[in-house]
Protein backbone atom coordinates (compact mmCIF):
# COMPACT_ATOMS: atom_id res chain seq x y z
CA UNK A 1 0.00 0.00 0.00
CA UNK A 2 1.77 3.16 -1.04
CA UNK A 3 2.57 5.69 2.05
CA UNK A 4 0.37 8.89 1.59
CA UNK A 5 1.64 12.63 2.54
CA UNK A 6 -0.90 14.75 4.23
CA UNK A 7 0.69 15.62 6.88
CA UNK A 8 4.01 17.42 4.95
CA UNK A 9 4.60 21.41 4.30
CA UNK A 10 5.14 22.21 0.80
CA UNK A 11 8.72 21.97 0.54
CA UNK A 12 8.66 18.31 0.51
CA UNK A 13 6.88 18.05 -2.89
CA UNK A 14 9.02 21.47 -4.28
CA UNK A 15 12.08 20.03 -3.59
CA UNK A 16 11.26 16.31 -4.82
CA UNK A 17 10.23 17.98 -7.83
CA UNK A 18 12.94 20.23 -8.24
CA UNK A 19 10.58 23.06 -8.47
CA UNK A 20 12.14 26.78 -7.40
CA UNK A 21 9.74 28.81 -5.88
CA UNK A 22 12.17 31.36 -4.50
CA UNK A 23 15.00 32.76 -6.30
CA UNK A 24 13.69 34.85 -9.00
CA UNK A 25 10.90 35.90 -7.22
CA UNK A 26 12.77 37.52 -4.77
CA UNK A 27 14.08 41.59 -4.79
CA UNK A 28 12.82 44.06 -7.49
CA UNK A 29 11.51 41.05 -9.89
CA UNK A 30 9.18 40.12 -7.18
CA UNK A 31 8.08 44.25 -6.39
CA UNK A 32 7.36 44.64 -9.85
CA UNK A 33 5.24 41.26 -10.08
CA UNK A 34 3.13 42.46 -7.26
CA UNK A 35 2.80 46.12 -8.84
CA UNK A 36 1.42 44.55 -12.15
CA UNK A 37 -0.96 42.20 -10.84
CA UNK A 38 -1.61 44.80 -8.11
CA UNK A 39 -2.75 46.71 -10.69
CA UNK A 40 -4.65 44.44 -12.92
CA UNK A 41 -6.87 43.10 -9.75
CA UNK A 42 -7.80 46.40 -9.37
CA UNK A 43 -8.75 46.96 -12.97
CA UNK A 44 -10.83 43.71 -12.74
CA UNK A 45 -12.31 44.48 -9.71
CA UNK A 46 -13.53 47.62 -10.54
CA UNK A 47 -14.57 47.04 -14.51
CA UNK A 48 -15.99 44.26 -13.69
CA UNK A 49 -18.20 45.64 -10.14
CA UNK A 50 -19.27 48.11 -12.70
CA UNK A 51 -20.48 45.93 -15.27
CA UNK A 52 -22.44 44.09 -12.54
CA UNK A 53 -23.99 47.70 -11.57
CA UNK A 54 -24.70 48.76 -14.66
CA UNK A 55 -26.97 45.51 -15.55
CA UNK A 56 -28.95 45.59 -12.73
CA UNK A 57 -29.20 49.84 -12.69
CA UNK A 58 -30.60 49.91 -16.28
CA UNK A 59 -33.96 48.08 -16.46
CA UNK A 60 -33.27 47.86 -20.73
CA UNK A 61 -30.05 45.42 -19.96
CA UNK A 62 -32.86 42.99 -17.78
CA UNK A 63 -32.56 40.18 -20.33
CA UNK A 64 -31.02 36.76 -20.13
CA UNK A 65 -27.95 37.92 -22.51
CA UNK A 66 -27.11 40.74 -20.25
CA UNK A 67 -27.75 38.62 -16.65
CA UNK A 68 -25.39 36.34 -18.60
CA UNK A 69 -22.58 38.80 -18.89
CA UNK A 70 -23.12 40.06 -15.40
CA UNK A 71 -22.30 36.55 -14.39
CA UNK A 72 -19.05 36.44 -16.36
CA UNK A 73 -18.43 39.92 -15.01
CA UNK A 74 -18.78 38.30 -11.68
CA UNK A 75 -16.35 35.68 -12.31
CA UNK A 76 -13.43 37.44 -13.29
CA UNK A 77 -14.45 39.15 -10.51
CA UNK A 78 -13.80 36.48 -8.56
CA UNK A 79 -10.69 35.88 -10.40
CA UNK A 80 -9.00 38.71 -9.51
CA UNK A 81 -9.60 37.64 -5.76
CA UNK A 82 -8.46 34.24 -6.57
CA UNK A 83 -4.96 36.45 -7.58
CA UNK A 84 -4.90 38.72 -4.38
CA UNK A 85 -4.79 35.20 -2.87
CA UNK A 86 -2.47 33.67 -5.10
CA UNK A 87 0.03 36.53 -4.55
CA UNK A 88 0.25 36.52 -0.87
CA UNK A 89 0.77 32.43 -1.07
CA UNK A 90 3.84 32.58 -4.23
CA UNK A 91 7.33 32.76 -4.69
CA UNK A 92 9.08 31.93 -1.04
CA UNK A 93 5.95 31.67 0.87
CA UNK A 94 4.92 28.15 -1.75
CA UNK A 95 7.14 26.23 0.29
CA UNK A 96 5.72 27.19 3.76
CA UNK A 97 2.02 26.07 2.74
CA UNK A 98 0.66 23.14 4.11
CA UNK A 99 -1.10 21.06 1.76
CA UNK A 100 -4.67 22.28 1.92
CA UNK A 101 -3.65 25.74 1.50
CA UNK A 102 -1.64 25.46 -1.21
CA UNK A 103 -4.94 23.02 -2.71
CA UNK A 104 -7.38 26.28 -1.77
CA UNK A 105 -4.56 28.46 -3.55
CA UNK A 106 -4.98 26.23 -6.71
CA UNK A 107 -8.36 25.13 -6.15
CA UNK A 108 -9.52 29.26 -6.60
CA UNK A 109 -7.62 29.94 -9.45
CA UNK A 110 -9.16 26.56 -11.25
CA UNK A 111 -12.94 27.83 -10.49
CA UNK A 112 -12.51 31.45 -11.58
CA UNK A 113 -10.70 30.28 -14.71
CA UNK A 114 -13.45 27.22 -15.15
CA UNK A 115 -16.44 29.88 -14.31
CA UNK A 116 -15.14 32.25 -16.98
CA UNK A 117 -14.45 29.85 -20.01
CA UNK A 118 -18.09 28.21 -19.16
CA UNK A 119 -19.35 31.63 -19.22
CA UNK A 120 -17.66 32.00 -22.69
CA UNK A 121 -18.95 29.33 -23.88
CA UNK A 122 -23.09 29.54 -22.44
CA UNK A 123 -22.56 32.79 -23.37
CA UNK A 124 -21.62 31.60 -27.23
CA UNK A 125 -24.25 29.23 -27.35
CA UNK A 126 -26.88 31.92 -26.79
CA UNK A 127 -26.06 34.08 -29.31
CA UNK A 128 -26.25 31.12 -31.70
CA UNK A 129 -29.74 30.04 -30.57
CA UNK A 130 -30.08 33.88 -30.87
CA UNK A 131 -29.38 35.05 -34.22
CA UNK A 132 -30.35 31.39 -35.85
CA UNK A 133 -33.80 32.19 -34.87
CA UNK A 134 -33.77 35.91 -35.68
CA UNK A 135 -34.09 37.36 -32.37
CA UNK A 136 -32.22 39.93 -30.25
CA UNK A 137 -32.78 37.80 -26.86
CA UNK A 138 -33.43 34.44 -26.79
CA UNK A 139 -36.58 32.35 -25.26
CA UNK A 140 -34.71 31.80 -22.11
CA UNK A 141 -37.03 32.63 -18.93
CA UNK A 142 -35.40 33.86 -15.55
CA UNK A 143 -35.67 30.11 -14.53
CA UNK A 144 -33.76 28.87 -16.98
CA UNK A 145 -31.15 31.36 -16.71
CA UNK A 146 -30.65 31.51 -12.75
CA UNK A 147 -30.22 27.64 -13.89
CA UNK A 148 -27.71 28.29 -16.11
CA UNK A 149 -25.72 30.57 -13.92
CA UNK A 150 -25.89 28.00 -10.84
CA UNK A 151 -25.02 25.17 -13.36
CA UNK A 152 -21.92 27.32 -14.32
CA UNK A 153 -20.83 27.89 -10.68
CA UNK A 154 -21.28 24.16 -9.82
CA UNK A 155 -19.16 23.11 -12.53
CA UNK A 156 -16.10 25.28 -11.78
CA UNK A 157 -16.39 24.83 -7.80
CA UNK A 158 -16.58 21.10 -8.82
CA UNK A 159 -13.39 21.41 -11.31
CA UNK A 160 -11.84 23.55 -8.71
CA UNK A 161 -12.74 20.69 -6.04
CA UNK A 162 -11.39 17.72 -8.04
CA UNK A 163 -7.78 17.47 -6.97
CA UNK A 164 -8.51 17.83 -3.29
CA UNK A 165 -11.20 15.53 -3.46
CA UNK A 166 -8.76 12.29 -4.25
CA UNK A 167 -7.76 13.08 -7.86
CA UNK A 168 -4.09 13.95 -6.54
CA UNK A 169 -0.74 12.62 -5.97
CA UNK A 170 -0.35 12.48 -2.34
CA UNK A 171 -0.65 8.42 -2.19
CA UNK A 172 1.78 7.97 -5.25
CA UNK A 173 4.49 10.87 -5.35
CA UNK A 174 5.86 8.67 -8.47
CA UNK A 175 3.04 10.46 -10.78
CA UNK A 176 3.35 13.88 -9.35
CA UNK A 177 3.72 16.60 -12.26
CA UNK A 178 6.33 19.46 -12.33
CA UNK A 179 4.48 22.73 -12.25
CA UNK A 180 1.65 21.57 -9.43
CA UNK A 181 3.50 19.14 -7.56
CA UNK A 182 0.70 17.63 -5.74
CA UNK A 183 -1.44 17.12 -9.13
CA UNK A 184 -1.35 14.20 -10.71
CA UNK A 185 -0.09 14.60 -14.27
CA UNK A 186 -3.37 12.56 -15.54
CA UNK A 187 -5.23 14.93 -14.27
CA UNK A 188 -3.51 18.18 -15.48
CA UNK A 189 -3.80 16.17 -19.19
CA UNK A 190 -7.76 15.86 -18.30
CA UNK A 191 -7.89 19.86 -17.73
CA UNK A 192 -5.92 21.04 -20.40
CA UNK A 193 -7.55 18.68 -23.04
CA UNK A 194 -11.09 19.76 -21.73
CA UNK A 195 -9.97 23.27 -21.79
CA UNK A 196 -8.74 22.77 -25.50
CA UNK A 197 -11.99 21.05 -26.48
CA UNK A 198 -14.47 24.01 -25.15
CA UNK A 199 -12.22 26.18 -27.23
CA UNK A 200 -12.55 24.31 -30.09
CA UNK A 201 -16.42 24.40 -29.90
CA UNK A 202 -16.18 28.06 -28.92
CA UNK A 203 -14.51 28.78 -32.58
CA UNK A 204 -17.08 26.54 -34.12
CA UNK A 205 -20.31 28.33 -32.81
CA UNK A 206 -18.34 31.35 -34.00
CA UNK A 207 -17.58 30.11 -37.40
CA UNK A 208 -21.22 29.06 -37.59
CA UNK A 209 -22.41 32.50 -36.83
CA UNK A 210 -20.23 34.48 -39.27
CA UNK A 211 -20.69 32.20 -42.09
CA UNK A 212 -24.91 32.75 -41.38
CA UNK A 213 -24.39 36.36 -41.45
CA UNK A 214 -22.10 36.61 -44.74
CA UNK A 215 -24.91 33.93 -46.31
CA UNK A 216 -27.25 36.35 -45.73
CA UNK A 217 -25.88 39.97 -46.32
CA UNK A 218 -24.85 37.85 -50.13
CA UNK A 219 -28.14 36.87 -50.35
CA UNK A 220 -29.08 40.42 -49.69
CA UNK A 221 -26.52 42.17 -51.84
CA UNK A 222 -27.55 39.88 -54.73
CA UNK A 223 -30.96 41.66 -54.89
CA UNK A 224 -30.18 45.31 -53.61
CA UNK A 225 -27.10 47.56 -54.22
CA UNK A 226 -26.90 48.31 -50.35
CA UNK A 227 -25.88 51.28 -48.50
CA UNK A 228 -22.25 51.32 -47.21
CA UNK A 229 -22.81 50.25 -43.33
CA UNK A 230 -24.93 47.36 -44.89
CA UNK A 231 -21.94 46.33 -46.75
CA UNK A 232 -19.68 46.73 -43.74
CA UNK A 233 -21.19 44.38 -41.66
CA UNK A 234 -19.53 41.21 -42.53
CA UNK A 235 -16.28 43.35 -41.88
CA UNK A 236 -17.61 44.45 -38.46
CA UNK A 237 -18.50 40.85 -37.31
CA UNK A 238 -15.30 39.32 -38.48
CA UNK A 239 -12.95 41.87 -36.29
CA UNK A 240 -15.39 41.64 -33.49
CA UNK A 241 -15.53 37.31 -34.17
CA UNK A 242 -11.44 37.49 -34.43
CA UNK A 243 -11.23 39.93 -31.66
CA UNK A 244 -12.90 37.64 -29.18
CA UNK A 245 -11.08 34.58 -30.53
CA UNK A 246 -7.95 36.25 -30.68
CA UNK A 247 -7.85 37.30 -26.96
CA UNK A 248 -8.59 33.61 -25.91
CA UNK A 249 -6.26 32.06 -28.13
CA UNK A 250 -3.47 34.44 -27.15
CA UNK A 251 -4.49 34.43 -22.97
CA UNK A 252 -5.29 30.97 -22.95
CA UNK A 253 -3.89 28.84 -25.57
CA UNK A 254 -0.19 29.05 -24.10
CA UNK A 255 -0.97 28.23 -20.20
CA UNK A 256 -2.92 25.09 -21.15
CA UNK A 257 0.03 23.75 -23.71
CA UNK A 258 2.39 24.11 -20.75
CA UNK A 259 0.13 21.84 -18.58
CA UNK A 260 -0.64 18.99 -21.01
CA UNK A 261 3.42 19.07 -21.86
CA UNK A 262 3.51 19.01 -17.67
CA UNK A 263 1.33 16.28 -17.82
CA UNK A 264 2.81 14.51 -20.47
CA UNK A 265 6.18 14.62 -18.62
CA UNK A 266 7.79 16.37 -21.29
CA UNK A 267 11.35 17.20 -19.18
CA UNK A 268 12.99 18.60 -21.83
CA UNK A 269 10.30 22.00 -22.79
CA UNK A 270 11.52 24.52 -20.20
CA UNK A 271 7.76 24.82 -18.97
CA UNK A 272 9.69 26.24 -15.40
CA UNK A 273 10.84 29.28 -17.02
CA UNK A 274 7.81 30.06 -18.56
CA UNK A 275 4.75 28.88 -16.08
CA UNK A 276 4.57 32.31 -14.37
CA UNK A 277 4.14 34.45 -17.15
CA UNK A 278 1.61 32.17 -18.62
CA UNK A 279 -0.57 32.32 -15.73
CA UNK A 280 -0.65 35.89 -15.93
CA UNK A 281 -1.47 35.84 -19.64
CA UNK A 282 -4.81 33.52 -18.50
CA UNK A 283 -5.07 35.95 -15.54
CA UNK A 284 -5.44 38.80 -18.55
CA UNK A 285 -8.47 37.90 -20.43
CA UNK A 286 -10.34 38.54 -17.14
CA UNK A 287 -9.03 42.18 -18.01
CA UNK A 288 -10.29 42.20 -21.46
CA UNK A 289 -13.61 40.93 -21.09
CA UNK A 290 -15.19 43.94 -20.13
CA UNK A 291 -13.56 45.71 -22.38
CA UNK A 292 -14.87 43.03 -25.66
CA UNK A 293 -18.41 42.13 -24.34
CA UNK A 294 -19.46 45.53 -22.40
CA UNK A 295 -17.28 48.72 -23.51
CA UNK A 296 -18.39 48.51 -27.01
CA UNK A 297 -22.23 48.24 -26.59
CA UNK A 298 -22.81 52.26 -26.12
CA UNK A 299 -25.47 51.78 -23.84
CA UNK A 300 -23.11 49.57 -21.17
CA UNK A 301 -20.48 52.56 -21.28
CA UNK A 302 -23.07 55.37 -21.40
CA UNK A 303 -24.61 53.68 -18.26
CA UNK A 304 -21.17 52.94 -16.36
CA UNK A 305 -20.06 56.65 -17.10
CA UNK A 306 -23.23 57.94 -15.49
CA UNK A 307 -22.06 56.00 -12.67
CA UNK A 308 -18.64 56.94 -12.52
CA UNK A 309 -19.17 61.04 -12.66
CA UNK A 310 -22.58 60.79 -10.95
CA UNK A 311 -24.63 62.70 -13.57
CA UNK A 312 -26.81 62.01 -15.98
CA UNK A 313 -27.39 62.61 -19.58
CA UNK A 314 -29.26 65.07 -21.83
CA UNK A 315 -33.41 63.97 -21.50
CA UNK A 316 -33.39 64.14 -25.60
CA UNK A 317 -30.26 62.00 -25.62
CA UNK A 318 -31.58 59.57 -23.53
CA UNK A 319 -34.59 59.09 -25.44
CA UNK A 320 -32.91 58.69 -28.44
CA UNK A 321 -30.88 56.06 -27.30
CA UNK A 322 -34.04 54.40 -25.72
CA UNK A 323 -35.59 54.07 -29.50
CA UNK A 324 -32.45 51.49 -30.05
CA UNK A 325 -32.31 48.37 -28.76
CA UNK A 326 -29.33 48.20 -26.24
CA UNK A 327 -27.35 44.99 -27.09
CA UNK A 328 -23.47 44.55 -26.59
CA UNK A 329 -23.33 42.89 -29.60
CA UNK A 330 -24.82 45.45 -32.01
CA UNK A 331 -21.50 46.77 -32.19
CA UNK A 332 -19.58 43.84 -31.93
CA UNK A 333 -20.67 40.09 -32.31
CA UNK A 334 -24.52 40.24 -32.17
CA UNK A 335 -25.55 39.81 -36.07
CA UNK A 336 -28.82 40.40 -35.69
CA UNK A 337 -28.40 43.49 -33.76
CA UNK A 338 -26.60 44.62 -37.53
CA UNK A 339 -29.94 43.75 -39.38
CA UNK A 340 -31.97 45.93 -37.58
CA UNK A 341 -29.56 48.69 -38.30
CA UNK A 342 -29.18 47.81 -41.69
CA UNK A 343 -32.65 46.60 -42.84
CA UNK A 344 -31.68 43.09 -43.31
CA UNK A 345 -34.24 41.31 -41.65
CA UNK A 346 -37.32 43.63 -42.23
CA UNK A 347 -40.17 43.74 -39.48
CA UNK A 348 -38.82 40.30 -37.74
CA UNK A 349 -36.69 41.92 -35.04
CA UNK A 350 -37.88 43.63 -31.86
CA UNK A 351 -37.23 46.63 -34.61
CA UNK A 352 -40.81 46.97 -35.98
CA UNK A 353 -41.29 49.92 -34.05
CA UNK A 354 -38.18 51.87 -35.23
CA UNK A 355 -39.59 50.56 -39.02
CA UNK A 356 -42.68 52.51 -38.00
CA UNK A 357 -41.41 55.58 -36.60
CA UNK A 358 -39.50 55.42 -39.72
CA UNK A 359 -42.30 55.06 -41.97
CA UNK A 360 -43.82 58.02 -39.84
CA UNK A 361 -41.19 60.82 -40.28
Amino acid sequence: MNECYYDKRMDFFYNRTKTDTADEWTGPQLIGVLCFGTFFCLFIFISNSLVIAAVVKNKRFHFPFYYLLANLAAADFFAGIAYVFLMFNTGPVSKTLTVNRWFLRQGLLDTSLTASLVNLLVIAVERHMSIMRMKIHSNLTKKRVTFLIISIWAIAIFMGAVPTLGWNCLCDITVCSSLAPIYSRSYLVFWSVLNLVVFFIMVVVYIRIYMYVQRKTNVLSSHTSGSISRRRTPVKLMKTVMTVLGAFVVCWTPGLVVLLLDGLNCTDCGIQNVKRWFLLLALLNSVMNPIIYSYKDDEMWATMKRMICCSSEDKSQERRSSRIPSTVLCRSTDISGHYIEDGIIQGTICGKGDLGDKGNS
